[in-house]
C-alpha cells in the first residue's frame, strides 16, 4: 500500500494542475517495474477536446514514445469513465488504483462494467482493481473544484 500511496499522492498533484488550468481535478501515472512510463492531466476543456481524459494522456505519453504499457499499472485519482476503461482493456493495463469512484460512468462501479467484463472475445484478463487509496484526499479535490465552477 505504501507505493500506492507514493504514486497517488503524485496523481493528486498532477490533479490539482489540471484544475489551475480551469479542467477537472483528474491526474493519473502509468508505472512498469517501478517506473513512471507516462503521466497525465486532465486538459478536456483548456484542450476542448473529449479525449483528452487523464488517463488516456497517460497511456498516450507512454505509447507515443515507444514504451510497452501491457502489464502496467495506472493510477488515477477518479474511477476510469467507460472510454478510458475501453482504453485500459485495449492496452492490457494489468493494475488499476484508483482514489473515487465516478458513479454513473465508472468502468467498473457503474452499470457499464468495461473493466470487469469478459464478454468481449479480445480482450485478455480482466485488471485487478484497487480502489479507495487516498479517498478522502480524492474527494476534497473534487470538492474544491466544485467550488471553483
Amino acid at each position: 500500500m505504501g507505493t500506492h500511496v507514493h504514486y497517488m499522492k503524485k496523481c493528486i498533484a498532477l490533479g490539482e494542475e489540471a484544475m489551475q488550468n480551469g479542467n477537472p481535478p483528474v491526474g493519473s501515472i502509468l508505472v512498469k517495474d517501478d517506473a513512471i512510463i507516462g503521466i497525465g492531466r486532465e486538459a478536456v476543456k483548456s484542450g476542448n477536446d473529449i479525449t483528452k481524459h487523464a488517463e488516456i494522456e497517460a497511456i498516450r505519453y507512454a505509447s507515443t514514445h515507444g514504451l510497452s504499457i501491457k502489464e502496467s499499472i495506472l493510477y488515477t485519482t477518479h474511477e476510469p469513465c467507460i472510454m478510458c476503461s475501453y482504453v485500459i482493456r485495449h492496452h492490457q493495463i494489468k493494475t488499476l488504483v484508483f482514489g473515487v469512484k465516478s458513479e454513473y460512468v465508472g468502468g467498473s462501479s457503474s452499470e457499464f462494467k468495461i473493466l470487469k467484463t469478459e464478454n468481449v472475445p479480445n480482450w485478455k484478463e480482466t485488471p485487478e482493481i484497487i480502489e479507495g487509496v487516498l479517498k478522502n484526499e480524492c474527494i476534497n479535490l473534487s470538492r474544491a473544484y466544485q467550488k471553483r465552477t
